[in-house]
């Protein structure tokens, strides 16, 4: 590729489309042309075990999950990420009371994150299940090649560098912001959020029973409803809005026998968030 000196002889530059050009100007991002985002992992479904919902409940949740995901090994390629749960929101209450940054309070998150996925991927050993790192992704092949079920945690990889929000330093990426990152990069087949209840609701329903069950919604309904409360990060709405690959997410209740299996089959079970 050539080499070229700008006019005024200062700046030698690799001539390029991008050559000199500034990358945080939205006119010149719109008109740029681009090859399709590349699918690299079409076939593979992503499960998110939540971390509260799920992880949290131990004997009274998990065995029930793990053997429907086990049972789906022979008709589905699956990486499964984790949420933190209750331990997260601990240590996110002391760093707060202690005054921490974002970012500290991230690497505490991300911690917990990963050892629900130590406690997944055990409790999976059985039939594949492995520990991987967030490096490991593009190893997917060879894992699935050697009949594994990875596991990873699902916290994105910010840590000290997790970005603050108005009025309030708990990461506002968290477990769920991280599957949906992940998803995006794949290009999965699927993104699957398992949790405890039917899907999403107007309000929570553990805190009122009047809230009503969501179905199916677009990103776009959903942000006009500007609710409260949400069964997911908000920040993953963007990240539907701006992906490439990801069309829709599914939230499902796990603790219901056969929800997991009809999800991974293409089944409307639960909750459908479809792009705009």
């Amino acid at each position: 590729m050539a080499l070229v000196r700008e006019k005024d002889g200062r700046r030698l530059h690799v001539k390029s489309k991008l050559m000199g050009e500034s990358l945080v100007s939205r006119s010149f991002a719109e008109k740029f042309e681009v090859a399709p985002q590349q699918r690299l992992f079409p076939d593979v479904q992503i499960l998110k075990i939540g971390g509260q919902s799920i992880c949290d409940r131990g004997v009274k949740g998990l065995p029930g999950i793990i053997k429907e995901i086990a049972a789906n090994k022979p008709n589905h390629k699956m990486l499964l990420t984790t949420g933190g749960g209750t331990r997260s929101r601990h240590i996110y209450t002391i760093g707060l009371e202690l005054g921490m940054p974002t970012g500290i309070i991230a690497k505490f998150g991300s911690a917990i994150s990963e050892q629900n996925a130590l406690l997944v991927a055990t409790l999976l050993s059985p039939w594949g299940g492995i520990k991987i790192g967030h490096d490991e992704i593009l190893k997917l092949p060879n894992y699935f090649t050697q009949e594994c079920i990875p596991v990873m945690h699902g916290m994105p990889p910010y840590d000290y560098f997790a970005l603050p929000a108005p009025h309030w330093r708990i990461p506002i990426h968290r477990t769920d912001v991280g599957t949906l990152i992940v998803a995006d990069l794949i290009g999965a087949k699927r993104c699957i959020f398992v949790k405890d209840e039917d899907g999403l609701y107007t309000d929570d329903p553990k805190k009122n029973e009047k809230a009503e069950f969501i179905p199916e919604i677009t990103v776009k309904e959903l942000l006009a409803m500007d609710l409260d409360d949400l069964a997911i990060e908000r920040p993953c709405l963007e990240i539907i809005q701006n992906s490439e690959v990801i069309d829709q997410i599914q939230i499902i209740n796990g603790l219901k026998e056969g929800n997991i299996t009809r999800a991974l089959n293409g089944e409307h079970v639960g909750t459908i968030i479809r792009k705009p």
